[in-house]
C-alpha cells in the first residue's frame, strides 16, 4: 500500500509539473457550458442575424427539458470533444514511462507490476473523473437556470453512469499506451474505437449488452426519463469486467514485456 501512494503522489507531482490538473478541469468546464448557453441563446442570435431575411426560429430549441438539454451536453459535448481529450491527455500515461526509462527504473524498485498500473489508473481516473464531474455539474447549474429543473436524484445516478464510461476510456487507453511506442498512434487508436464504440450503441440491444459506451446512454436515458433502465445492472457488470481485461492486459504486457522501451 506504501508503494502504491508513493507511485500515486509520484503521477500528481507530474500533472502538477505539466499544469494537467489546471487546464483538463477548465476544459470540460467550458464544454459543460457550451451546450446549455448555445441551445438558450441559439435562436435569439440567428433572430438578430437575420434581420430583414427573416430566419425561421424553431421554437422547440428553447422549449426542451433540463433532462433533454444535459442529455445533449454528453453527448454532443463531453462523448465527442471531450472523449478526443481524454484520449490525448492518457496518451502517455505508460509510453512516457518506457520511452525516458522510467519504467524501467521503477519497476528495478521493490515495486510490483500491479501496483505500478493500479497506481497509473486510479491517479489518471480520479482527474478524468473529477474533471468530467465538475464540467457536468457546472452544466448541470446553467441548465436548471436556463431551462427546467432537473432532480438531484437523475442527475446523480445519470452522473454515476457516466463515470463508469470514463473508468472504461482511462483503463482502455492505458492497455494501448502499454502496447504501443508512438503517442500519436496511441491516441489515433484510442480515439477510433472509443468513438466508435459510442457511434454503435443503440444498434443492437445485444452489442449494447457488451459495449462499455452504453453506459453514457444509460445517463442520457436516466437524465431525459428520470427512470433507470432495468438492464443496467447487466451493463454495469460487463463493462467492470471489460475494465478488469484492460487492467489484466496491460499487467500482463508489462510483465513480459518488462521495461523494453523504443
Amino acid at each position: 500500500m506504501n508503494n502504491l501512494m508513493v507511485l500515486i503522489k509520484k503521477e500528481y507531482t507530474q500533472m502538477f509539473r505539466d499544469y494537467k490538473v489546471f487546464w483538463l478541469p477548465i476544459i470540460f468546464i467550458l464544454l459543460g457550458a457550451t451546450q446549455p448557453l448555445v441551445t438558450y441563446y441559439l435562436p435569439s442570435i440567428l433572430e438578430a442575424l437575420g434581420g430583414s431575411q427573416g430566419i425561421t426560429i424553431d421554437s422547440s430549441m428553447t422549449a426542451q427539458s433540463g433532462g433533454e438539454v444535459l442529455t445533449t451536453t454528453l453527448g454532443s459535448q463531453f462523448d465527442q470533444l471531450g472523449l478526443m481529450i481524454l484520449s490525448i491527455s492518457l496518451m502517455g500515461i505508460i509510453q512516457a514511462d518506457k520511452a525516458n526509462g522510467m519504467l524501467s527504473f521503477i519497476l528495478t524498485r521493490p515495486v510490483t507490476v500491479p501496483s505500478y498500473v493500479v497506481g497509473k489508473l486510479v491517479s489518471n481516473y480520479f482527474l478524468s473523473a473529477l474533471s468530467v464531474t465538475i464540467g457536468y455539474f457546472v452544466s448541470y447549474l446553467y441548465v436548471n437556470v436556463l431551462f427546467t429543473p432537473i432532480p438531484f436524484s437523475s442527475m446523480f445516478t445519470g452522473l454515476l453512469f457516466y463515470l463508469l464510461w470514463v473508468l472504461f476510456i482511462v483503463s482502455f487507453t492505458t492497455m494501448i499506451s502499454t502496447v504501443f511506442h508512438s503517442q500519436g498512434i496511441i491516441a489515433l487508436i484510442s480515439i477510433v474505437v472509443l468513438l466508435g464504440c459510442r457511434i454503435i450503441v443503440g444498434l443492437s440491444p445485444i452489442i449494447d449488452r457488451v459495449n462499455p459506451a452504453s453506459m453514457s446512454k444509460l445517463a442520457m436515458e436516466t437524465l431525459a426519463t428520470g427512470l433507470v433502465n432495468t438492464n443496467a445492472i447487466i451493463n454495469i457488470l460487463l463493462t467492470l469486467v471489460l475494465v478488469l481485461f484492460t487492467f489484466f492486459i496491460t499487467n500482463y504486457w508489462i510483465t513480459k514485456k518488462k521495461f523494453h522501451h523504443g
